[in-house]
């Protein structure tokens, strides 16, 4: 039962044929047997939470049900909750009371979903791997001697492990796509702007909060419940987007397909994986041809470098309690100044922009690698035969820097380690609906995964 969908989890509670206080007790019994392993939660709130699904039983018996009701959600801690800890996985912060609710909790729980824990990060999810001295290690439900990825690793992690049936994550440099890819559930970074988020990180571009889930539909049932403009963040935006019931029709669809992004280096399942999802696509009468793009790794590592220095890493202070990855990423010191930074940037964006004038939409891998090691301290990793820093393992930072792109992660199969794969459908700017159809499509076209554990 903690492996329902929540979309399918809501049909039974309106059918009357499961109880909102039955799916809860089950994934808080999933919990019981694989938290211990998996370390996803930084809280469990089963008490409040069992409160809220006896009055989510009452919402279905007389017919007044919102959008979410009685579906267990996981919020990454990240997100404050007014009056509950606040720590971004910190020494720092250990103990820190949270004094505003993020919108999207609000949103979430104004929908009747229920909170009912909250799931690690990286130290101030500066890392694509979650590990910090405050709530060790979070592994990887399929093995847990790797990485659910980063920094919505809890989220991801808890998703697969069937400990909750929607996740809420955020993404700076592929946050949300990473954990998506590694875990085999679904991912979507939003275009900037679409869902609200809280200063001084609303402001920017990189930043994306946005919905998890183990289905297509049901990642676009967050969606629908947490974007639209709020009065706290200026760039949230007007009118509000609503998705439409999703048909996976994409015949005519014109759909790029690149497999390294310019110069990445890509592990042979991965590759192997991505063409599978292509010619599902064919199949499935979508028009799929190879493209090819003029960015370099090194291109886009200075202009993220450059952004992070400016931005992220500037925020915090060095201090000895830091995990050392944290210490390492404040302590970027970017070739280009933020402003020539934001040149390259533009740089990088026009021959993306240009593609996506021929096509509807561009399919790439997420990851060139399955997944990083559980505990990978941040260092080099070896990506298809060469060492290299870390992140270029991951080929999601590309689409923070063209942030309007919405971006959506789903799996495509699995490498020979038994980790999942993922793939990555970019839309043109705004074009929220064509990446969730293209996403339909290929979920309905690939074998499913399966669980773990």
């Amino acid at each position: 039962m903690s492996y329902l969908s929540a979309t399918e989890a809501v049909r039974l509670m309106t059918a009357r044929e499961l109880s909102p206080v039955e799916l809860l007790e089950a994934v808080i019994a999933r919990a019981g047997e694989v938290e211990n392993v998996i370390n996803a939660f930084t809280e469990e709130l089963y008490d409040s939470a069992m409160a809220q699904a006896r009055i989510a039983e009452t919402a279905y018996l007389r017919r007044t049900a919102r959008p979410l009701e009685g579906i267990p959600v996981a919020v990454k801690e990240e997100q404050p909750i007014v009056g509950l800890t606040h720590e971004e996985g910190s020494l720092l912060l250990k103990g820190t009371i949270a004094e505003v609710t993020h919108p999207v909790v609000t949103r979430i729980v104004r929908a009747g979903g229920i909170v009912h824990a909250r799931t690690t990060t990286p130290e101030f999810s500066c890392a694509a791997f979650t590990h910090s001295k405050l709530w060790g290690v979070t592994r990887n439900p399929w093995n847990p001697a790797f990485s659910p990825g980063g920094s919505s690793g809890g989220s991801g992690a808890s998703l697969a492990a069937g400990t909750s049936l929607l996740a809420t994550g955020s993404d700076i440099g592929g946050s949300i796509r990473i954990p998506a890819s590694f875990c085999g559930v679904v991912g979507y970074k939003p275009p900037f702007g679409r869902v609200p988020a809280l200063p001084p990180f609303n402001l920017d571009q990189y930043c994306h909060d946005g919905p998890m889930a183990r289905t297509v539909a049901d990642c676009a049932l967050l969606q629908n419940v947490i974007a639209g403009p709020h009065p706290w963040d200026v760039v949230s935006l007007r009118p509000k987007l609503e998705l439409p019931p999703l048909t996976g029709d994409v015949r005519g669809m014109r759909i790029a397909l690149s497999l390294t992004l310019g110069d990445y280096l890509v592990e042979p399942d991965i590759l192997d994986n991505t063409r599978r999802a292509a010619e599902a696509l064919r199949s499935a009468g979508a028009i799929v041809e190879e493209v090819t793009l003029p960015w370099t790794r090194e291109l886009i590592m200075r202009a993220a470098d450059a952004h992070f220095a400016g931005i992220f890493g500037a925020g915090i202070d060095d201090d000895e309690l830091l995990c050392d990855y944290t210490r390492a990423f404040r302590a970027i010191r970017p070739e280009l100044s933020f402003h020539q930074g934001l040149e390259l940037e533009g740089e990088l964006y026009r021959p993306l922009g240009e593609l996506l004038e021929r096509y509807d939409a561009l399919l790439c891998p997420t990851s060139a690698v399955p997944a990083f090691p559980a505990e990978h301290d941040g260092g080099p990793l070896e990506v298809a035969g060469e060492s290299g820093p870390y992140m270029l393992g991951v080929m999601t930072v590309p689409f923070n820097i063209a942030s309007r792109c919405p971006v959506i992660s789903v799996p495509s199969g699995r490498a020979s380690n038994g980790i999942p794969t993922g793939v990555q459908v970019v839309g043109r700017t705004y074009d929220d609906e064509t990446v969730f159809q293209v996403a339909q499509a290929l979920e309905g076209a690939l074998a499913p995964l399966g669980h773990p554990l």
